[in-house]
């Protein structure tokens, strides 16, 4: 299923202007052509009247004869004009001829060959339309000279036949220079009308779940668009306050789960050396790690302005002593390998330890109770925790740091704990990756920001 792609505002301003602009200039000119015509700026009786009605209806019969068919505007120009006269004769001398010709113009008739065009007045220095006219013009059929008087009256409907060829070669070309102008400026001015709309699009591209009270500008946003800016930054402040009480309740609830975790742990240790007792408080010890990853979650400060400078080294050898006991429990040997005695990178001291903590815990847990975990700080700047396990399956290498997320289903834990340790290294700036270990089973690897991928 094909998405469809928004619609451009600009595009759909300078097609529709465009088109507003073709509509309006159609209206205007024919509003004024109407007007000249109700208040006899055009004259109805002009002098082409009579010979345009002629031309329209002059053809030629199947013998070649010029025969004068009787249209409606012949017929009607019978009726206006009782004495209507003409000639009309072509280039090969057959001549089509009605009326009389009027004793005044008689002379003309003989010199018809000798005149191209004329206007024919009875007096001197009188005003358009003159009495009467000759003129070669195109017809049906054929280049004919007609010679008639100038009472015919326009026609409106011959006016509004030539509407499309006035539309062509007047209308059209005009309303496409005023589209043109449009092309150019509509996107100029949409862009500068929209520019406060874009600062906001901006700001929205910064928002992310770590940034709390953040607000759209509505400074230069349009109007029209003000109330859309306005419910974006009240859905904001919703989703802050949820944010907020989901926060609290993660807090107290890790608070109040730690308390009887303590007692519980108290009480275990009173009792006698059993396997049971072990197995007891090794669910013990998940419960409290599952408190502590909530806690860590809720603290987890995403600005890094407290970083100072730590030392790897010293935090994944702190880390290797706390956990070495609990490994030897559970089966596996523990190695420390340090590629040099300080290794010195910004960051938090305690979220760094919490995250290797929690990795040494994920391979104590799914490294197959065999084997030898290593803890390796390597230069750059990356620590790697290697187990001799199962490894990790290519394809769920990016799930298992979804939060809940469990490799298989039998797995102990809440599936936290390397969500955690994805979110502590996106702090730093850094990644975790998982790779596959040199003697089998996996190895994760924490890199640090300036340290290239593998």
């Amino acid at each position: 299923m094909s998405i469809k792609r928004p619609r451009s505002l600009k595009w759909s301003l300078v097609l529709r202007i465009a088109l507003l602009q073709c509509a309006m200039l159609t209206l205007i000119i024919a509003g004024i052509l109407g007007a000249m015509l109700a208040t006899g700026i055009i004259p109805h009786d002009y002098e082409d009247g009579t010979m345009d009605v002629l031309a329209d209806a002059v053809a030629r019969d199947a013998g070649g004869k010029l025969v004068l068919r009787e249209t409606p505007d012949v017929t009607k120009l019978r009726a206006g004009v009782p004495d209507l006269w003409f000639i009309i004769r072509d280039k090969q001398g057959q001549r089509l001829q009605e009326g009389t010709v009027p004793v005044i113009f008689q002379a003309f008739v003989g010199l018809l060959d000798n005149i191209s065009d004329a206007r024919i007045d009875n007096s001197i220095g009188e005003s358009a339309p003159p009495d009467a006219k000759i003129r070669w013009t195109d017809t049906a059929a054929g280049n004919v000279q007609i010679f008639t008087g100038t009472k015919g009256r326009l026609s409106l409907l011959r006016l509004l036949g030539q509407a499309p060829q006035f539309f062509l070669q007047g209308i059209l070309p005009l309303a496409g220079l005023m589209a043109l102008a449009t092309l150019f400026a509509t996107p100029w001015v949409v862009r500068g009308a929209l520019s406060g709309l874009g600062h906001a699009a901006a700001e929205a591209e910064r928002i992310d779940i770590d940034q709390r009270g953040v607000q759209l500008p509505l400074k230069d946003v349009p109007r029209e668009v003000t109330p859309l800016v306005k419910a974006v930054n009240a859905a904001l402040a919703r989703l802050d306050k949820g944010y907020e009480r989901h926060k609290r309740f993660l807090t107290d609830a890790a608070h109040e789960l730690r308390t009887p975790v303590a007692i519980l742990n108290t009480r275990l240790a009173a009792l006698p050396a059993t396997p049971e007792r072990a197995r007891l408080l090794q669910d013990a010890a998940r419960l409290s790690t599952l408190a502590d990853q909530l806690l860590d979650l809720q603290r987890l400060d995403r600005q890094a302005e407290h970083f100072g400078p730590v030392d790897l080294v010293a935090i994944a050898r702190n880390v290797v002593v706390d956990l070495a006991p609990m490994a030897f429990a559970a089966g596996y040997e523990m190695s420390f390998e340090p590629a040099s005695e300080k290794l010195i990178v910004r960051g938090d001291r305690t979220a760094i330890e919490r995250a290797v903590t929690n990795l040494v815990q994920n391979a104590i847990d799914h490294g197959g109770k065999a084997g030898r975990i290593t803890v390796s700080v390597r230069p750059p700047a990356a620590i790697e925790v290697q187990d001799e396990g199962d490894g990790v399956p290519t394809s769920e290498r990016e799930r298992i740091f979804e939060p809940f997320h469990r490799l298989h289903r039998q797995d102990h834990g809440a599936g936290l704990g390397l969500n955690l340790v994805r979110d502590l290294m996106q702090l730093h700036g850094g990644k975790v990756e998982v790779l596959d270990g040199k003697d089998g089973g996996a190895c994760f690897r924490m890199i640090f920001p300036g340290v290239p991928a593998a």
